[in-house]
C-alpha cells in the first residue's frame, strides 16, 4: 500500500501550511528542511528526505559545515535542492553575525571576538585567518579574511593586515585563526606570527589588542592583552605580555 503523499494529509501535518497557520518557529527543523526542500521523489516526501538529512548529519552545525561534495552524494539531492538548503543555512549564519555585530557597539573581550567568529570558523576544514579592525574605541570597523590554506611566510599576511589598518583607518586590530585539528594550543610558527604582528603594529602606532585560536571546543589566546582602550598604561602592560 503507497503511502499518502503530503498534499494528503491533514493542513496542520504538512510543513508549509502548518507554517503559515502557526509560524515557522512551530516548526521542527525536519519540517523546516522539508519545505526547503519543497518536493520528494518517488516513495519518499519531502519531509522523509528531510528526515534522512537530520539523521544523516546529526545537527545543524554539522550540515552547514558540510562540503558541496557531501551533499552530491545524497539519493534525492540536486543542484537546486542542495543550493536551497546552503543558502537557508549560510542567511542562518549571517543573521547571527549581524546580532552579534548590533549587540557589541565595543569589543570589550575574547569572549566577544569568539562570539563573533566561532559560529563560521569552529567547523572549516582549512585554516582561515581573519583580523578585526576597530577604532580607537574598540568599535568594529570591519573583519577580513587575510589568508586561508596553506600560506608561504608570514610578511605577505603582515603586508596585507598593515594595508587593510590603513585602508580603514583603524586604531586597534584582533587577529583570530581556527586549527581544523581541533587543538587550541598555539604552535611556534603562532607564536612567532604573533611577535611579529604585534612589533609590526608597534612600528604603526596601532594597538595589537589579541590573537586567538578557535577550534569546536571553543578558543584560546597566544598572547593574552588588553582590551581597555584608552588607558596611558595599555603600551607599558602589552609590552610586559609574554608569549605562552
Amino acid at each position: 500500500m503507497n503511502k499518502p503523499s503530503i498534499k494528503q494529509w491533514a493542513p496542520d501535518d504538512r510543513p508549509r501550511e502548518k507554517l503559515f497557520l502557526h509560524g515557522e518557529h512551530r516548526l521542527s527543523n525536519t519540517e523546516l528542511l522539508a519545505v526547503l526542500l519543497r518536493t520528494g521523489i518517488k516513495g519518499h516526501s519531502a519531509l522523509d528526505l528531510a528526515r534522512n538529512l537530520v539523521e544523516r548529519f546529526g545537527s545543524l552545525r554539522k550540515m552547514g559545515a558540510a562540503h558541496v561534495r557531501e551533499w552530491k552524494t545524497i539519493k534525492g539531492l540536486g543542484p537546486a535542492k542542495i543550493a536551497h538548503i546552503k543558502a537557508a543555512l549560510e542567511l542562518g549564519k549571517r543573521v547571527h553575525e549581524e546580532k552579534i555585530g548590533q549587540k557589541q557597539e565595543r569589543i570589550q573581550s575574547a569572549q566577544d571576538v569568539a562570539d563573533l567568529l566561532l559560529p563560521r570558523m569552529r567547523d572549516l576544514k582549512i585554516e582561515v585567518f581573519k583580523v578585526l579592525y576597530l577604532d580607537a574605541q574598540n568599535r568594529l570597523i570591519a573583519v577580513e579574511e587575510a589568508a586561508s590554506g596553506t600560506v608561504n611566510g608570514a610578511n605577505p599576511i603582515i603586508r596585507e593586515i598593515a594595508h587593510k589598518a590603513l585602508w580603514h583607518y583603524a586604531s586597534a586590530i584582533i587577529c583570530a585563526h581556527n586549527h581544523p585539528s581541533g587543538s587550541l594550543a598555539p604552535s611556534q610558527e603562532d607564536k612567532l606570527f604573533t611577535a611579529q604582528l604585534k612589533q609590526a603594529c608597534e612600528i604603526m602606532g596601532i594597538r595589537f589588542i589579541d590573537h586567538l585560536i578557535l577550534a569546536a571546543d571553543g578558543y584560546a589566546s597566544v598572547v593574552p592583552g588588553t582590551y581597555r582602550h584608552g588607558d596611558p598604561d595599555t603600551a607599558a602592560r602589552r609590552e610586559k605580555t609574554m608569549l605562552l
